[in-house]
This record gives C-alpha cells, structure tokens and sequence, in this order.
C-alpha cells in the first residue's frame, strides 16, 4: 500500500516540476508565483488521488496479484481517499490564501488567469464552482468516513455519491488545468488518471461493479448455538468458480442492504457450498441472526483475496496467528489438509480467544489439528490470563531460518507483534496480514 501510493506521489511531483523546470516561467510576484504552483501540485495530488481510489473501488481483480489481494486494494483504496481528502484542502486553503495576498501585497504581480475562448471560458467558470462544491462534499465525506461510529448503512448511502463528486472534479481538473500540461508528460499523466477514474465511476454508477463474478444461492442451514457467533451455510447455483482455503465473497443477504465481506470458513468440495461464520461485530452483524431464514434468497460475489495457504514458503518457519473471528480462515486451510495429511507443512498455530473455555472453535481447532501431525495448536484465552506476545514466538533455537506469519485478527494485536518480531528477526521476517476492512 505505501509503496502504491509513494510512488504515484513521487510520479506527479516529478511530472509537476518538470513542467516548471522546462515550460514557461510564471510571470509576477513571488508569493502569487509560489501560490499558483502550489495550486497546481496540490490539484495534482488531489486528483491522482481520488483517480486511484475510485479505480479501486470498482474492485479490478486484475490487481489483485500485483496488490496481494482484494483487501490490500480495500485499504489502499481508503487510504488513497484520504490523502486526496488531504490534498483537497491543501488546495482550497491555497485557493483562499489569494484574499489574503490581496490584502497584504496587494493584485500588483497576481499571475495572469488563463482564459480559453468562446464556449469553453464559460466552462472554466462552471467547472472552477463545480469544483469547489465538490471539494466541500469531499472534505464532510472525508471526516464522515474517519468517524468510526457513525452508522455503516447510511454511510455507504452517502458513499454512493462519490462517482458525482468524482466526474465533477474531473470536469474541473480537464478544464483549469494549465494549457501547457498538454504538450508535456503531466497532460499525459492526467489524462491517464481521468481515464482510470472516469472508468471506476461510470462501472459504479452503472451498477457493473463485481457484476460478472456474482452467483445467486440460497440459505441452506443456520447455526444460532453461539450467542457471539452466527454459522451461516449458502448453497450456490452453477456459475460458482470455486475457491481455495483462505478466502473471502462478498454475501448480499438482503435487497437494498448491499454486499458484505465474509471469509468462507471451509474448504471447496465441489458442491456449490459455502459455510460463513460471522461474528457480531457492528450494528449489521449483531441483528443479523433475526433476519435470516432458510431458504432466504442471496447473492455471493467473489471469491477473492490472497491469504491462500498454497501460497506459503516451504523453507521458512510457520506461525499462523488468528484473533477472535480472524479464524475462519485457518479453518479453511486445515480442513483442506484434511485428505493428505502427511502433505501438510510444520506450523504454529496460535489462536487468541476472550475464553479459551468456552469457545465455540477451540474444539473444531483441536479435532482438525490432532489429525495433522505437522500442527501444533496453541489457544491463548485472554480471561484466563493468556496473552500472545511477541517474546513468545522467539524463544525457539531456530535462529537461522526466515519466518513467515500469516496473521487475521485484530489490528492492534498485529501492530504490537509486528513491533516486537521485527526487532528480534530483523531481516528475516515476512509477515502476511488478511488487512479487509469495509471503511
């Protein structure tokens, strides 16, 4: 993710000060100049931005090997809208400096608008205000989407005007850029940008997205014995591509709310059917159970993602780490080592759970890890005052091996073991994180 977004900062600054270096010199004072290329950088920014995270949005699987999976391009598409959120303001502060500029060194030295003629000077108008409405929609979207406890449903209502807020500032980044952009490599690179942006917001707005890789089903069972825990199994119709141990779908359960992450919590039999074990985790999750009925209709989108164990290095040391509901995965990956268990890798698995006693998937965890002799399970209930720490994991005598951990749990358990294991296997760690997360 940073390294997505780094270098499309670094690409648009250098394709900025190139345009300065070798296009014409702004004429005027210095404050009016350093104003207007600060105008242009920030506008830069703030549209590569939002290009990126409105390509994003429309879920291209095609990125997914190169981005290491559908949940990586969830997260760099949140943080990408941040930035352009950030970059926007930049620009509208810069935008507003001008009364201040007026004020203090006077119009004397202002750079010079630039004016297109006929038809299109009454476009600059209309898109400069296009634009700056825009901004202000984005900016109360921006602090909407970092308030945690505002409520998911109407967030993604409001969510769904991103699109228009998009193809507004595109019309606005098209029409006041500079004219000079379009016979140097920054043309170039905003037309790019516009044209994946544009691409991402007519897919949205014209209901595309996932739409090619959405299979109708129905509910088959549902396990309510847990209070915490919702077991959901779908049964699909023909057009189900399968999946492999790890995975997730996006499972629409009812018209209008709109498709969720789950991670299917078992392996692919061949037989269209899909178990889902769904924590109460928010105000849609924790009323879940009351809606649903077998026999109810739903639509499964996917699958996706790459926490897949196929793709696990066979030279490196093992240690699988699941928090709370971040089983479901494991789960998968067991179960599919079931038939051949002598072809199962060495690996660690810790499972950190609120009561070890009274978990309703310690049980399944042990049952599938007796039978693989390579897997040595380790259930760390927190009541019982179990905590995995990082020390924990670097007791062992291998010291020359690499580590590979595979990780889903809560984030804060993965910030603090990463810290403390980076320390101690410093250079020899990689360490894989399923990081999904809707908003």
């Amino acid at each position: 993710m940073k390294t997505v977004l780094a270098s499309l900062i670094a690409i648009v600054v250098l394709a900025w000060a190139q345009g300065v270096i070798l296009g014409a010199p702004l004429t005027g004072a210095p404050l009016w100049i350093l104003r207007q290329h600060g105008l242009h950088l920030s506008g830069l920014l703030a549209i590569a931005m939002l290009s990126l995270a409105t390509l994003l949005a429309s879920r291209p699987l095609w990125l997914e090997g190169p981005l290491g999976g559908m949940d990586r391009i969830f997260r760099t598409h949140k943080w990408a809208g941040i930035l352009a959120g950030v970059f926007s303001a930049a620009h509208w502060l810069i935008e507003l400096s001008g009364g201040l500029l007026k004020a203090t060194i006077g119009r004397q030295g202002r750079v010079p608008k630039e004016k297109l003629a006929g038809a299109l000077d009454g476009l600059q108008h209309l898109a400069k205000d296009m634009g700056e409405w825009a901004v202000y929609a984005l900016l109360a979207m921006l602090a909407i989407a970092l308030w945690q406890r505002f409520p998911y449903r109407p967030w993604r209502v409001l969510h769904r005007a991103m699109p228009v807020l998009y193809l507004m500032l595109a019309f606005h980044t098209a029409l006041l850029a500079p004219t000079a952009y379009w016979t140097q490599p920054a043309g170039l690179l905003i037309a790019a940008l516009l044209a994946a942006g544009v691409y991402g917001s007519v897919r949205s707005l014209t209901g595309r997205i996932g739409r090619a890789r959405q299979t109708p089903g129905q509910i088959v069972a549902i396990d309510r014995s847990s209070p915490a825990v919702l077991g959901v199994r779908l049964r699909l119709e023909n057009g189900w591509p399968g999946h492999r141990p790890g995975q997730f779908a996006f499972v629409s359960f009812e018209r209008g709310e709109g498709p969720h992450p789950f991670t299917i919590a078992g392996t692919d039999r061949g037989d269209r059917e899909l178990p889902f074990q769904i924590k109460a985790l928010g105000d849609y999750t924790a009323t879940l159970g009351q809606r649903l009925h077998v026999g109810q209709a739903v639509t499964v989108e996917g699958p996706y993602g790459r926490f897949d164990i196929a793709r696990h290095d066979r030279q490196a040391r093992q240690i699988w780490i699941a928090g709370g509901i971040g089983v479901t995965p494991f789960l998968a990956w067991l179960e599919s080592l079931q038939e051949n268990p002598a072809d199962a890798p060495a690996a660690e698995l810790h499972y950190c759970t609120r009561d070890r006693e009274n978990d309703p998937f310690a049980a399944r965890l042990r049952t599938l890890s007796d039978k693989l002799p390579g897997i040595r399970l380790h259930v760390h209930g927190s009541r019982q005052g179990e905590h995995l720490r990082a020390e924990q994991l670097t007791d062992s005598e291998e010291r020359s091996r690499p580590v590979e951990i595979w990780f889903c749990g809560p984030q804060g358990l993965a910030q603090s073991l990463r810290a403390g294991l980076r320390t101690r296997w410093r250079g020899r760690l990689r360490f894989h994180q399923e990081a999904f997360a809707m908003r």
